[in-house]
């Protein structure tokens, strides 16, 4: 009876942790989403605020002398968006793995690390547009969610994330490799215009980086 015991204990020791189910926000999250919302209505105001603030090819301004990169907009261009599904499904995702991976982290590694997605987002953007060419902005939160999706996936990879389309639930892991894999095929291809999807893959890439990091330094990943 005491070996049937040990082996309970052991398999709960071994056994992925849960996402906290709660419907309140922590506020770093809330605070990224009062942001994001705050500027989509300031943007609809003011839709010039595209052209400061947006992510530009390197070089743009050679071509255009109105338009042009600027070092903040590494980081400016995740607080806008193409419209109101856009900022909707990117603020959904926020909501969804932002609150969990907060509660994880602490608030503020948390917000480090999504920085830190949405810059390496935009480092791979803007690679990517000096190798193929075109002169258009870059805008969304897109990076950094993805980002999050990864520590999502790697901290509750047995969580059960659905699809969109087609409506099918599977393991967050599952999720994340096949997202990935899509990402990849249509940034290739091209199959997909007007999507960023190396910018997708960058903000990945970014977490991942942050991930070994601090595993490699022994962090406990509380703020």
């Amino acid at each position: 009876m005491g070996s049937v015991k040990l082996a309970a204990a052991r398999r709960s020791l071994t056994r992925a942790p849960r996402a906290p189910i709660s419907l309140a926000m922590p506020p770093v999250t809330t605070a990224l989403i009062v942001a994001n919302v705050a500027i989509f209505l300031l943007q609809s105001l003011l839709p010039g605020l595209i052209v400061p603030f947006a992510l530009w090819p390197l070089g743009a301004s050679q071509i255009d002398p109105r338009i042009g990169f600027a070092p903040w907009q590494l980081v400016t261009y995740a607080f806008l968006h193409g419209g109101l599904m856009h900022l909707a499904f990117n603020m959904f995702a926020l909501y969804m793995f932002g609150s969990a991976i907060e509660r994880v982290f602490g608030g503020r590694r948390y917000l480090i690390y999504y920085a830190v997605c949405v810059v390496a987002a935009a480092v791979t953007q803007l690679a990517v547009a000096a190798f193929a060419g075109g002169l258009y902005p870059t805008v969304g939160a897109s990076g950094g969610v993805f980002g999050l999706l990864l520590a999502y996936a790697i901290y509750f990879p047995n969580n059960r994330v659905m699809l969109i389309f087609p409506p099918i639930p599977m393991p967050a892991r599952i999720f994340v490799i096949l997202y990935a894999a899509l990402e990849l095929f249509l940034g290739v291809t091209s199959s997909q215009a007007g999507v960023a999807h190396f910018a997708h893959l960058g903000g990945l890439a970014g977490g991942w980086l942050m991930l070994r990091l601090w595993r490699g330094g022994g962090s406990r990943y509380r703020g």
